[in-house]
């Protein structure tokens, strides 16, 4: 299956290549522009084979904090945010001009989580990257590490990337990073057919350097890349190549796409939302849900935490253990859930004055997280 997977790799028409700190960086605490360049080429040869291609890429922080002069990576948000300005801007100009050659030039885009929150930016941003393509620049977009507060940060590019995977239905995406796969003990793995509860062991603490990103993060990425129909590979930034990859050579650790692909729709909803609370369900509502696919009602819910307005995404979660078992779009506020859970349909009238909707979250604005 492995081979045969890789194999289709070349058949990839839109591949998003994630580029980590370490990965662009020298021993100097710069830009290794040698190793960027020849980056760089891969990725212009893949655009000539009519691929869109889009860049992530990581570096503005850790390029700014050795230029303001600080002895190690801050922790502070100012500190983080004004790295990023200063380092954003010195990133962009290598990309540029190591791009000039080439004759190409790079699309700037910073983003944040509302972004990808927001159903009318979120399908603007995927216009606008399918239009960069089209008229001849490299989108690259990193987070916008300078505006960004805890409420609407990624926190690591990794979690971006996937992200843009689902946005433009990428068919690859590729995250250079400094390892050149998922190991289990000194074994690499060549293949990881599912992204379940099984590889956390996997997950080893990543320590100092300039990066923020970790094993933990990539199977986060992997889980929202693969369950929207892509493919995911993990390889080293400076010794593996894109073009080995869409060569279907055994380069890095390869995600296969998940058998059972979420629609588009869906895949907004469950991983480019970010919840505002959650609602505890008994078991028949359970039940209701993964197993005949039906609409959360008021009568099933047994909890509500968190605070929340009508079109909010909420977590819907197992009343026994806490468990996330769906993730949807609410047709009422917290304040009214709280009025009315635990009740039928027929009393919502009389305990809000007025009923807009039978269901707390639509079926068609409701996606199971786990199989039935």
């Amino acid at each position: 299956m492995g081979s045969e997977a890789r194999a289709g790799l070349s058949k990839a028409r839109r591949v998003i290549v994630k580029l980590g700190t370490r990965a662009l960086m020298g021993d100097d605490r710069d830009i290794d522009r040698a190793a960027l360049s020849r980056r760089l080429e891969e990725l212009v040869r893949a655009r000539k084979e009519g691929r869109l291609v889009v860049l992530v890429s990581s570096g503005a922080i850790g390029l700014g904090w050795t230029r303001l002069g600080y002895a190690k990576r801050p922790v502070t948000m100012p500190e983080l945010q004004a790295s990023a300005s200063v380092g954003q801007s010195y990133l962009m100009k290598t990309y540029n001009e190591l791009l000039a050659p080439m004759k190409l030039q790079a699309g700037q885009l910073l983003l944040t989580h509302e972004d990808f929150r927001d159903r009318r930016r979120y399908l603007n941003l995927r216009n606008c990257l399918v239009a960069l393509h089209e008229a001849g620049a490299l989108p690259v977009i990193n987070e916008n590490d300078s505006v960004s507060v805890d409420e609407i940060r990624f926190g690591d590019n990794d979690i971006l990337a996937g992200l843009l995977s689902n946005a433009i239905d990428a068919d690859l995406t590729v995250l250079f990073s400094d390892v050149d796969g998922v190991y289990d003990g000194d074994s690499k793995l060549d293949v990881i057919e599912a992204v379940d509860g099984g590889l956390d062991r996997l997950v080893k603490k990543s320590t100092g350097g300039f990066g923020s990103g970790g094993m933990a993060s990539k199977f986060s990425a992997a889980r929202t890349i693969t369950q929207g129909g892509g493919a995911m590979v993990v390889a080293h930034g400076k010794a593996d190549t894109l073009d080995d990859i869409l060569a279907g050579r055994n380069v890095g650790t390869l995600f296969l796409p998940s058998q059972e692909r979420i629609e588009q729709r869906k895949r907004w909803i469950a991983f480019s939302t970010k919840e505002a609370g959650s609602l505890k369900v008994d078991a028949g509502a359970e039940t209701a849900i993964l197993q005949r696919g039906k609409s959360l009602l008021p009568a099933g819910i047994t909890g509500c935490e968190g605070e929340f307005e009508v079109g909010d995404a909420v977590v819907v979660v197992r009343a026994s253990d806490g468990r996330a078992i769906a993730k949807g779009l609410t047709n009422y506020s917290s304040e009214e859930v709280r009025k009315i859970m635990g009740k039928k349909t027929e009393e919502i009238s009389k305990l809000l004055g007025a009923k807009d909707y039978d269901e707390i979250i639509h079926r068609d604005n409701m996606v199971s997280l786990v199989k039935p």
